[in-house]
């Protein structure tokens, strides 16, 4: 028997220990973090559910004032315009647009102008520019005999992967 033997079992009890002793801290802080969570949820949902409140009496309010002038139904209607109205608009602003302006629009780029920045600066936002075009097949573009850069070769309509357009 080897003189260090008695000493692995106690390593590996210390090891045992040291484990256990890991998993319930991670476990309180976990613990403690998700309460967090669930408390600031909770809140939110409350402060939405009053902001409904508050948009709906503010809605009644102008539809009351509206039918001091009006009939009640053309006040509700007109009520009904303005709330689809604001919903319109703010769905519109929630929506990314057409051409969301990127990095390249922050580092004051046009789409087919090479970057001002030198190469190895950091580009704002964090991401390189994006090519205003995919890379041409064939010959190196810029080559004698190939496509210059930027210009993207029209593809062939009559290839065999193209549906017809009635079908």
């Amino acid at each position: 028997m080897k003189p260090l033997d008695h000493l692995e079992h106690l390593d590996k009890h210390l090891v045992d220990e040291l484990a256990q002793v890991a998993r319930e801290t991670v476990r309180d802080e976990l613990r403690e973090q998700t309460r967090k969570q669930r408390r600031r949820a909770a809140l939110y949902a409350a402060s939405g559910a009053l902001a409904l409140y508050a948009g709906a009496a503010l809605a009644l309010a102008v539809g009351l004032a509206l039918a001091l002038g009006l009939p009640d139904w053309a006040a509700a209607l007109i009520t009904a315009v303005i709330l689809g109205a604001l919903a319109y608009v703010l769905r519109g602003m929630a929506r990314p647009s057409a051409s969301p302006p990127g990095p390249a629009h922050a580092a004051g780029m046009t789409p087919g102008h090479e970057s001002t920045t030198a190469p190895g600066t950091p580009v704002p936002g964090g991401v390189p520019p994006v090519p205003p075009a995919p890379p041409a097949a064939g010959p190196v573009a810029g080559a004698a005999g190939g496509p210059a850069p930027g210009v993207v070769p029209p593809r062939p309509t009559d290839e065999p992967d193209v549906p017809p357009r009635g079908a």
